[in-house]
């Protein structure tokens, strides 16, 4: 992990298309503008993180569809 120290008004520049700029710090909060390409997502850690959880959940097959599978499987077996 790379640490950089900025202060208000300082920015990073990320490959040329991303600039993150301090905008305000108040205590142990800091405030952070992202200017990047419309075609960059960007989400804080823990939305990002449910994001990937949901399309995990969403391709895991479901005991009831595996069950209904199995059912299937079993009644084209007893026909041939």
């Amino acid at each position: 992990m790379l640490v950089l120290s900025r202060k208000k008004g300082e920015s990073i520049v990320i490959q040329d298309q991303i600039e993150l700029t301090i905008l305000s710090i108040d205590g142990e909060t800091i405030k952070v503008g992202i200017s990047a390409p419309k075609h960059v997502d960007i989400f804080r850690k823990e939305v990002y993180l449910s994001i990937q959880e949901a399309n995990r959940e969403s391709v895991a097959p479901q005991q009831s569809d595996l069950n209904a599978l199995i059912h299937r499987l079993r009644g084209v077996n007893k026909n041939e």
